[in-house]
């Protein structure tokens, strides 16, 4: 039976899943930020205002399984902040657009869509992850590296 939803997962997941990725920023040769006091060293902000933002620029802190996911996510946040110091919070929300993947016994990902909340705030920002591609792991707008990290 385990065998059986298991083949059929994978075979809607493939089903739904273009024959070409419409993700934007994938770089196979990009470096991992280095762990830093339970934090990715960030050092650069995004330029684009899509990435993160858009489905097509999401930030990719892949390869990884999926059991790596929240422990990545965390190493992510930890390092970022609000505008003026504030404290942010985040959860995932959904999972959608999947697209063909080499990285994945699958041959195919999905993206993680976390919500993001700002401390004495009531205003709230979704982030795109991939965690199945490379890609430049940057700070998106609307968040700030903390200040140890700069």
């Amino acid at each position: 039976m385990r065998l059986f939803l298991l083949s059929m997962l994978s075979f809607i997941l493939l089903a739904c899943t273009s024959t070409k990725s419409t993700i934007k920023n994938i770089d196979p040769n990009a470096k991992r930020p280095k762990i830093v006091n339970n934090a990715f060293e960030i050092t650069e902000y995004a330029t684009d205002s899509n990435y993160g933002y858009d489905a097509d620029y999401p930030i990719n802190i892949g390869p990884l399984l999926d059991k790596q996911e929240e422990a990545n996510i965390k190493l992510f946040f930890n390092a970022l902040e609000g505008e003026n110091g504030k404290k942010i919070t985040y959860s995932k929300t959904e999972t959608c657009c999947p697209f063909p993947s080499k990285t994945n016994n699958i041959g195919a990902g999905t993206l993680s869509i976390y919500e993001v909340t700002f401390e004495e705030n009531s205003k709230k920002i979704a982030l795109y992850f991939n965690i199945y591609e490379k890609g430049q792991i940057l700070c998106p707008k609307g968040l700030k590296i903390k200040k140890s990290y700069q």
